[in-house]
């Protein structure tokens, strides 16, 4: 009964089938979360697609709100985009684009890849290098302040124009 306790205690890594002690909680060499041993029978099952997923994904790419990195024109297209972002580590998510998000549209219509903002750069850097954003893309937002003042100006020609015009005229 004593060597079934110990064999027991022992947790075991569903990747490599190393044995580790009671106190560890994943592999050092795989990261596998370690499950209880299955009595010496050697590597436990294939891990699960979903598993098999969330693996690939680095934890430093997790943190902070949900940014657009990228769109797809379709379902197919996102995925695809999706899949290259997990490749490199990047978890991403995807969500229709905004006018497309009825039931009728199903898989059809332009869909958002959004990632954690601490992915945010290593995510254009991906796309970018795969060629599926453009370097202007890749650095095209607006600070709100700057646009303001940009619209202010342009109002305050506008309406300089309309003034001469106005003096021409009369």
């Amino acid at each position: 009964m004593a060597g079934q306790t110990a064999e027991t205690d022992r947790l075991r890594c569903p990747g490599c089938g190393s044995e580790y002690p009671e106190r560890e909680r994943f592999c050092p060499t795989c990261g596998l979360p370690l499950v209880r041993g299955d009595h010496g029978t050697g590597v436990l099952e294939a891990v699960g697609e979903r598993h098999e997923r969330a693996r690939k994904i680095k934890p430093q790419f997790t943190e902070g709100p949900l940014v657009r990195v990228a769109g797809g024109r379709n379902q197919a297209e996102a995925e695809f985009i999706q899949g290259l972002l997990l490749e490199e580590g990047i978890p991403s998510l995807l969500r229709r684009s905004a006018g497309f998000d009825v039931p009728d549209f199903l898989a059809a219509g332009p869909r958002d890849v959004l990632v954690p903002e601490a992915a945010c750069a290593a995510a254009r850097e991906v796309l970018l290098e795969g060629e599926l954003i453009s370097p202007a893309a890749a650095g095209s937002t607006v600070a709100p302040g700057r646009l303001l003042a940009g619209l202010l100006v342009a109002l305050a020609l506008g309406a300089l124009l309309v003034w001469l015009l106005s003096q021409l005229a009369g």
